[in-house]
C-alpha cells in the first residue's frame, strides 16, 4: 500500500492510500482543486478514487467534498457526521456503522487481493467521530487524527500496525502561553480536544514493537508546537522501551 498524505494540519486534511489500483482517501479538507492537483502531483487521476472516509464534519476535514460530486465518488462517514456534511450529492452519501467496508475484492491465483477500512470510535467534540484502519492482505496503516485522548480500544484497534499516522498536536505550556481565547485553550486541552505530544508518545510507546514501524505525526499546530519537539518527544518515549528510530522504526513528522 503506497501512503500519500496530502494536507495536514488545521489549514487541512486529506491521505490518499493507494493499494494497486484501488484509491482511498481519508478526509477531504482541503479545497476541491487543491486536492485534484496534489493527486496529480503524486501520479493519482481523480477519477480513480474509489471512496472517501471522513473522520469527522469539521472544515479542515471537509472543504474538498465537491470532489466527490464531480468523479462520483462514494462518501463514507457516521451518522451522527451527516448531520454537518451538506455538500455531497444524496446518492453519494453512505452512513457508516462500526463495521468493516471492503473495496475491491478480487481473488488472484491461491490468495485474495483487497482493501478493507474499519472505524474506530475516538473522542473529539464532534457528533460521532472515527479513527481508520485501512488493511490489506500484508499491511495494516491505522489513522487516528482529532482526539482529545487514546483510550483501550483505540490501542486495541490500532495495535500491529505497520504504519501508524495520528496527531501530535501541541505543547500544553506553549498553549497555556499563547494568546488563545481561555475557551479556546480548555477546548484543545480537553478530552474532546487534540492530543498533546505527550499523549502520542505515550500511545506509540505502547503500540511501536520495533518492526520497521512507520510514524508518521500529524495535524501539528502551527502555533502551539514544532516539528522538533514532536518528533524529539516521541523518539525520547521509545527510546525508554529500548527502540531507536532509523533502526527498530521510522518516524516522519508531516
Amino acid at each position: 500500500m503506497k501512503i500519500n498524505i496530502l494536507a495536514s494540519g488545521s489549514g487541512g486534511n486529506c491521505i490518499a492510500l493507494r493499494n494497486n489500483e484501488t484509491v482511498v482517501l481519508i478526509d477531504a479538507g482541503i479545497a476541491k482543486t487543491k486536492i485534484e492537483k496534489r493527486l496529480l502531483e503524486v501520479g493519482i487521476r481523480p477519477d480513480t478514487i474509489a471512496a472517501i472516509f471522513i473522520t469527522h464534519a469539521h472544515k479542515d476535514h471537509t472543504k474538498g467534498l465537491p470532489l466527490a460530486n464531480k468523479y462520483k465518488i462514494p462518501v463514507f462517514a457516521s451518522k451522527g457526521e451527516w448531520k454537518e456534511i451538506k455538500s455531497v450529492d444524496e446518492d453519494l452519501a453512505n452512513i457508516l456503522k462500526m463495521e468493516s467496508v471492503v473495496l475491491s475484492y478480487e481473488i488472484c491465483g491461491d490468495f485474495a487481493r483487497y482493501i478493507e477500512i474499519i472505524p474506530f470510535a475516538v473522542h473529539h467534540d464532534a457528533f460521532e467521530p472515527y479513527g481508520y484502519v485501512v488493511q490489506t492482505k500484508d499491511m495494516k496503516v491505522s489513522i487516528c487524527l482529532d482526539t482529545g485522548h487514546i483510550d483501550s480500544n483505540m490501542l486495541e484497534a490500532m495495535k500491529d500496525s505497520n504504519v501508524y499516522i495520528i496527531e501530535a498536536n501541541h505543547d500544553p505550556k506553549m498553549v497555556e502561553a499563547s494568546n488563545y481565547p481561555n475557551s479556546v485553550k480548555a477546548r484543545i486541552l480537553s478530552d474532546v480536544g487534540h492530543l498533546s505530544n505527550k499523549q502520542t508518545a505515550a500511545a506509540l510507546q505502547k503500540l511501536v514493537r520495533g518492526k520497521g514501524e512507520k510514524i508518521y505525526l500529524t495535524h501539528l499546530s502551527s502555533k502551539n508546537n514544532m516539528p522538533s519537539l514532536a518528533e524529539t518527544t516521541v523518539v525520547h518515549a521509545l527510546y525508554k522501551k529500548g527502540l531507536k528510530p532509523g533502526v527498530d522504526y521510522e518516524i516522519e513528522v508531516v
